[in-house]
């Protein structure tokens, strides 16, 4: 299983871009193009649709040595072997999310600014995500965080950060240059005609040295 400081592309399999139906597929092509991570989000399902499809993907992840994670709800991973679960800012605490998983899980947090990552940190956070850098329809809610704070985050905390908010393989570049060492993508990932070349020229801008 790939540790999580080597990983750099984590791919987000959201159910509102992909149908149910599609998700192990789109799946096996965010692996063909070297994803390093996948979180599946499933805000408009159940939590028993979760366990099942959870459980459905988790036997490609695995195979793969992929880490998968699951949105929101902790006590998936009390069914299902996934490696982690990501948090809201709104959702549990990392505490009780480990309680509910029942067992040693990585636990991700979504921050929205630079105090936010800090505190997701010190709360024992095994990586975060931190944005919308750009503006996202995925999070209409939030105001684009832009990408100044990308440096100073990084000097500022020492888990695993992944930028994530409207990043694109046009965009990933100045993500990058801006002090990005890891990003998650959504949209421009899903909604890639060819799912594995786009991943692969993503982790290409990502590991230049490969």
């Amino acid at each position: 299983m790939r540790n999580l400081s080597d990983c750099r592309l984590y791919g987000i399999l959201d159910l509102g871009y992909v149908g149910i139906d599609d998700a192990e597929r789109v799946t096996k092509s965010m692996i063909d193009g070297d994803v390093d991570l996948i979180q599946l989000r499933a805000k408009e399902h159940s939590v028993e649709e979760i366990v099942d499809l959870a459980g459905k993907l988790h036997q490609v992840t695995s195979a793969a040595g992929v880490p998968l994670i699951v949105n929101d709800h902790a006590e998936v991973a009390a069914k299902v072997p996934v490696e982690g679960v990501h948090l809201g800012q709104d959702d549990d605490s990392l505490a009780h999310a480990r309680k509910k998983a029942g067992r040693h899980v990585l636990v991700g947090k979504s921050t929205h600014s630079l105090e936010q990552a800090v505190e997701a940190e010190r709360e024992g956070a095994d990586y975060v995500g931190f944005g919308p850098i750009f503006a996202t329809p995925t999070k209409p809610d939030y105001q684009p965080i832009g990408l100044t704070g990308i440096k100073r985050v990084h000097n500022e905390i020492t888990v695993p950060t992944f930028c994530i908010g409207g990043i694109k393989i046009d965009n990933l570049g100045q993500v990058i240059a801006a002090g990005a060492r890891r990003v998650a993508i959504v949209s421009g990932l899903l909604k890639a005609p060819d799912i594995a070349k786009y991943a692969r020229a993503c982790k290409a801008l990502l590991n230049p040295e490969t």
